[in-house]
């Protein structure tokens, strides 16, 4: 498996970054994004005050788009390496949009069931509306993705994105079980990932290659690109519960801990100290565990040894994307791998 490789050839893939001049992938994918969370308002047209408030507090612009960002830059490199065109299509758009307001709903939801009070560095909807009403919000952001979904007017674009619907509820059940048996368990966490976060990031980038270009082969990579980084991406998330502190992260440090949830930093740590085994069944959940598992973690090398299966998911995304023809929008997505392994929130 992924665990125990050298590092030697982990970090190559900053070597696969063609000479063609840097770009900046937020630089070269914002005249796609330009007005995104205006776009997305005026889809949630809603008849009560407070709904639209409760609609309006996540999209409020201040985000990076990380998500649209990647779908916009995936059209544009599958739309060149099919017909050479260098434009967005409207459709293609659309999907970004989309996916903005499933990630959207999915992280309200989250909040309501983690009982959580802070995302982004501000309250959270459910600490301010209370549960029910956050309930019913997020609800009701996927029924206006819907709707634009059906715009669309593709069968299989509607396949393709409602399949994140599906893995998203799927990924949260798996999330509220756990595996005793050791091997087992990291499967389950790696598939808990792949349907919580990459799920949505991969079919959206095959969505916008079913729909700028003919041929499965590239369905196939814009798919793979987006499951690897999606995965890469929650796994720097995991680290960032252990190493960064609360006010750059946005939200409490160990959340994940104090939540029962054994991530990729406490699974490496347990192979190091078999005495979490235990911890984990029970979900941290007797006085101290949290503060005991978070010093066990601190002391292996879990944290070294999930940013390096990071570092394997980024390599191979940027195995999959250079098949593509070269253009400034693969070199982006490349630099996006990079991005994903340096952040540091």
């Amino acid at each position: 498996r992924f665990h125990h490789t050298s590092t030697s050839h982990l970090c190559s893939c900053s070597k696969t970054v063609s000479d063609e001049k840097y770009q900046d992938p937020f630089q070269l994918g914002r005249k796609d994004l330009k007005n995104l969370y205006e776009d997305i308002k005026k889809e949630l047209l809603v008849s009560t005050a407070e709904l639209k408030e409760m609609c309006d507090y996540y999209f409020d612009g201040k985000g990076k788009a990380f998500r649209p960002m990647i779908v916009v830059l995936m059209a544009r490199a599958c739309n060149i390496h099919h017909n050479n065109s260098r434009e967005v299509q409207a459709s293609q758009r659309s999907v970004a949009i989309i996916a903005e307001m499933i990630h959207t709903a999915s992280l309200v939801h989250d909040d309501v069931i983690d009982d959580a009070n802070s995302r982004r560095g501000k309250m959270t909807v459910n600490q301010i509306w209370g549960e029910r009403k956050a309930v019913l919000a997020g609800d009701f952001i996927l029924s206006a993705a819907s709707v634009a979904l059906a715009r669309i007017g593709n069968t299989t674009i509607i396949s393709v994105l409602t399949q994140v619907i599906e893995d998203l509820v799927r990924g949260e059940f798996l999330q509220l079980g756990s595996k005793e048996n050791e091997n087992e368990r990291f499967a389950h966490y790696l598939e808990k990932t792949f349907k919580k976060t990459a799920s949505l990031i991969a079919n959206s980038c095959k969505a916008v290659s079913i729909l700028g270009c003919p041929d499965p082969k590239v369905h196939e990579i814009a798919y793979q690109y987006g499951k690897n980084v999606g995965i890469a991406f929650q796994l720097i998330d995991d680290v960032l519960d252990f190493t960064s502190c609360a006010d750059r992260l946005g939200k409490p440090t160990a959340a994940d801990l104090k939540l029962g949830l054994a991530t990729g930093p406490v699974l490496f740590a347990c192979r190091q100290f078999p005495e979490m085994n235990a911890m984990i069944m029970r979900r941290f959940s007797k006085p101290g565990d949290v503060e005991r598992a978070r010093k066990y973690v601190l002391q292996s090398d879990g944290v070294q040894q999930t940013t390096y299966l990071a570092q394997r998911y980024c390599h191979e995304a940027t195995r999959e994307i250079s098949k593509l023809r070269p253009s400034p929008e693969r070199e982006a997505l490349i630099q996006l791998t990079e991005m994903v392994l340096m952040r540091d929130k």
